[in-house]
């Protein structure tokens, strides 16, 4: 059952929305051979019709992101059999039928999709590399399967030379060439490549596989198909077909509109928190969290446990400030009683929202523990039963180890945060705790996040960046130990404050400046001054609301792929930087990982499209986490900053965009789609200047580390970007370095192989002749590596592959490379044809790779678009003798 969130603007929008899941219900069926359909859809709108509404969607129906254009897409950044985050259609894309001729049935196109985002599957198509040369020696467009039939053409405004040739560089065909598919099959795969075609229903498995193409589905799964990887995902391993032949029901569908968010924070003020000052570190972050965080018109109860239960604060809306003090007021002081009893807790907050709503179902629960109560599991039907949300925050190393069961089983979030003094973890993850309905013009930023020990009339002097997107309602909060700080904050234009400015809470530790009006973008600096002789722990946090309601905040969002992993098994850490749907790029992120004792690990993303990062320039930058210095929880959050001289790259064709079809072959006649529109980059308002981010992540859980030193046994991390050209007689390698350790530290050496059979390399690499890299020495992991060989020479036209692995000191190897591939032409073979015979003849299944040295018969033929009736002129060159042709 799928749960799909749509901003609705109109009927017809709804109406086009379910007919393509009906649809797609059925094609699903089919394609699974009875195992999957949809049974029931939930469809999420928001309270006002002004508002999108799309966080933790399955499904996003929004205004495009311009890279994309109107094409349909799934976010999909993690690996092989990894689910994506969300498909995003576009409304003008659901209403508008003339699609179908390009996409094919809206249905279908949506089952393409829900593979990526629900199994982890890849495109078989490649839009940067569409052609490759096969094993035959043939040029074949890239797809799966095979069988798939069609021709090549080229339309003269966008060849380079009139029509279809080619590069001999490569070997391949040149810019501005396509491949039409014949609209009548054969062939019933594959869903993955073009679900439009009528006569394809059917994922590629292992017997129609297409490996040769050079596709993300092959690089990304190391040359499975899509089937086999669909096959191994959680949805089938104890699953059997259905065995009926009857049609699954339509699926039903149910509007739930969204309302105002209703929250209880749950909190422990038992014996526990008098531990590591942990009182006060709670009441200094709920009091950010009721002061600056929780969003205007929400509800707010308060609820506090420890033994027994007591209600402090029955449900009020938040609609000013005085009502935020009201509530912050509401804390105790100090603990009471022996014991946690976190059931009772949640239980008396359920009464308390029930009170407030008898439909409490989508409200949500802060619950905050540092109790090691071992009965928590006694009241989860209670909590799950009434649709409670449930977030937990584990404080220090013996809370419940049950916390992370109810945030997962009530879709909540969970959190762990140390007992380190010279932390703002508290203050982090409370600032994370944001309404989930995706409208960011109304959620805060956390822009600023330090915490320092200070020794005797020590300082700390940084600065923050307020950019362009944020402004309204920025504070500046600064905590302390034992004594209040000399505070002095200045702004990008003179503005000056000092703690005569700052609201000062001189038993909580805390002072307060909420910045006039619209903070000015630009540098702010402040210095904070220890101002006594003992060592003190200082912090300054800062938070922000977006400038106008228009304008989209830049925003992060920080996770793990797992949330337990047992040892040595690698994780990855993924943070992904955005403005609306558009990426930020050029952005410095770190990871900062904190254990349950100890140093915290400190991580570098990266958006360079190697190692754990799959796709360069997408604005999700990623890193392998894998040394763990002891069991248990782990914190995570990231920092993330991007200063105003840094030049942006330009962002990369992300994720998984529905392939645009240029046209089809029917009853011999060409007929070709209008042009693909595009969105103009101007008109995307992304954010070029600097920024500063502060976002916390999940929780999670780590097992089996060995006590004591440990042997190496992390190997590097696979060379996912190999590329190979030809340099006249000569192979240039390029791909990005691997570390010793996974994408970390540097590598002893590498080892390349090279062959003319891919099969060989992928399933015999040590039988591949190996060429020599004695001269090659690995460079620190991330950096560019460029290597030149020279094959053997060989009078005939040769097609090779290439491949490498990485070793380590220990002897330890990575995964064989992405399979690279590169033609070598002999000088006497390199002829050209003249200028006005310069055209390519290929028929897809009769020719191979054809360069033409004889004259040949040009054909010019005059199309008509089925669109536009404009007139598009195609050069189809057809070979008039065989013997005229050189075969590559």
């Amino acid at each position: 059952m799928a749960s799909l969130m749509v901003d609705l603007r109109s009927c017809l929008e709804r109406s086009s929305f379910n007919e393509m899941i009906t649809e797609a219900s059925f094609y699903l069926f089919n394609a699974t051979q009875g195992r999957v359909h949809f049974g029931s859809v939930k469809i999420l709108i928001p309270a006002t019709w002004e508002r999108n509404n799309y966080a933790k969607a399955d499904v996003i129906v929004a205004p495009p992101y311009w890279k994309h254009g109107y094409d349909p897409y799934t976010l999909q950044y993690g690996g092989c059999g990894e689910k994506g985050k969300y498909i995003h259609f576009t409304p003008d894309f659901l209403v508008n039928n003339d699609s179908i001729g390009i996409y094919g049935p809206h249905g279908r196109l949506f089952v393409h999709e829900w593979a990526h985002l629900r199994w982890g599957v890849f495109d078989e198509y490649d839009s940067e590399k569409p052609f490759y040369i096969s094993s035959q020696n043939q040029v074949k467009a890239t797809r799966c399967s095979s069988d798939l039939t069609g021709i090549y053409v080229c339309e003269k405004e966008s060849c380079t030379e009139g029509s279809c040739v080619i590069d001999q560089a490569t070997g391949l065909l040149k810019e501005g060439c396509t491949f039409i598919h014949d609209k009548e099959q054969n062939a019933s795969s594959s869903i993955m490549y073009m679900q439009s075609l009528s006569s394809v229903f059917e994922f590629c498995d292992s017997s129609n596989h297409n490996a040769e193409a050079l596709n993300a589905q092959n690089s990304m799964c190391s040359y499975k198909s899509t089937w086999d990887v669909i096959m191994s995902s959680d949805d089938f391993k104890s699953d059997i077909p259905l065995t009926s032949k009857n049609s699954p029901l339509p699926p039903t569908f149910s509007l739930l509109q969204a309302t105002d968010r209703v929250i209880c924070l749950v909190l422990d003020f038992s014996s526990s928190m008098d531990e590591n000052n942990r009182i006060i570190r709670m009441r200094q972050a709920v009091e950010v969290y009721l002061l600056q965080i929780v969003e205007e018109n929400s509800y707010v109860g308060i609820v506090t446990f420890s033994e027994g239960g007591e209600v402090k604060s029955q449900i009020r809306q938040v609609t000013s400030a005085d009502i935020r003090k009201q509530l912050a007021s509401d804390l105790p002081v100090a603990s009471y009683g022996d014991r946690a009893n976190v059931c009772t807790g949640v239980q008396l907050a359920l009464q308390v929202i029930k009170k407030h709503d008898e439909s409490v179902s989508g409200s949500g629960i802060i619950l905050l523990t540092s109790g090691g109560d071992s009965s928590l599991s006694k009241c989860f039907s209670d909590v799950i039963d009434a649709g409670l949300i449930i977030h937990t925050i584990a404080l220090g190393q013996s809370a419940s180890q049950e916390l992370e069961q109810l945030g997962k089983m009530t879709g909540g979030l969970s959190f762990f945060v140390t007992d380190r003094q010279d932390s703002t973890g508290l203050i982090d993850v409370f600032s994370a705790i944001v309404a989930s309905d995706g409208d960011t013009s109304h959620q805060p930023v956390q822009i600023e996040s330090v915490a320092e020990r200070v020794k005797g009339n020590g300082q700390i002097e940084r600065s923050t960046i307020i950019d362009s997107t944020v402004g309204n309602d920025t504070f500046f909060v600064v905590t302390w130990l034992a004594k209040e700080p000399r505070i002095v904050l200045h702004g990008p234009r003179g503005e000056h404050f000092t703690n005569g400015e700052f609201d000062v809470d001189p038993l909580l530790c805390t002072a307060r400046l909420q910045i006039p009006g619209i903070a000015e973008a630009g540098d702010w600096t402040y210095l904070l001054t220890n101002s006594h002789g003992l060592p003190e722990v200082l912090t300054m946090t800062v938070t922000s609301r977006a400038v106008k309601s228009d304008v989209s905040t830049i925003t992060v969002r920080t996770h793990t792929n797992k949330d337990t992993n047992a040892y040595p098994s690698p994780m990855i850490v993924y943070a992904q930087v955005n403005q609306g749907f558009s990426p930020i790029l050029g952005a410095n992120v770190t990871a900062i990982i904190e254990p349950e004792s100890g140093d915290p690990i400190i991580l570098d993303l990266f958006d360079n499209g190697a190692g754990a990062d799959t796709i360069k320039n997408d604005g999700v930058y990623s890193k392998y986490l894998f040394s763990f210095a002891r069991n248990g929880r782990y914190s995570l959050k990231v920092r993330v900053q991007r200063d105003s001289q840094t030049i942006s790259p330009y962002p990369a064709i992300l994720w998984s965009p529905a392939m645009y079809i240029p046209g089809y072959i029917t009853n011999g006649t060409i007929q070709m789609n209008a042009p693909r529109p595009l969105m103009n980059s101007e008109d995307s308002h992304i954010s070029s200047g600097g920024f500063s981010r502060i976002a916390a992540g999940s929780a999670f859980t780590i097992s089996g580390v060995p006590t004591g030193p440990y042997k190496d046994v992390f190997p590097p991390c696979k060379i996912t970007d190999l590329d190979a050209r030809t340099e006249e007689d000569k192979i240039v390698l390029t791909w990005t370095a691997p570390g010793g350790d996974f994408d970390q530290g540097q590598a002893a050496r590498y080892e390349v192989r090279i062959s003319q059979s891919s099969l060989e390399l992928r399933e015999e690499f040590e039988n591949a002749v190996p060429i020599n890299t004695s001269s090659l020495a690995p460079q620190p992991a991330g950096s560019k590596e460029m290597f030149v060989f020279k094959p053997e020479a060989s009078a005939n036209v040769t097609l090779i592959y290439m491949g490498v692995r990485t070793v380590d000191k220990s002897l330890l190897y990575s995964d064989l490379s992405n399979i690279a591939q590169a033609l070598i032409i002999p000088g006497e073979a390199t002829h050209m044809a003249p200028a006005k015979y310069g055209a390519l003849a290929v028929v897809l299944t009769t020719c191979g790779l054809l360069l033409l040295v004889a004259s040949c018969l040009i054909v010019s033929t005059v199309l008509w678009t089925s669109k536009k009736k404009k007139k598009v002129a195609i050069d189809e060159a057809i070979l008039s003798h065989s013997d005229s042709a050189l075969a590559v």
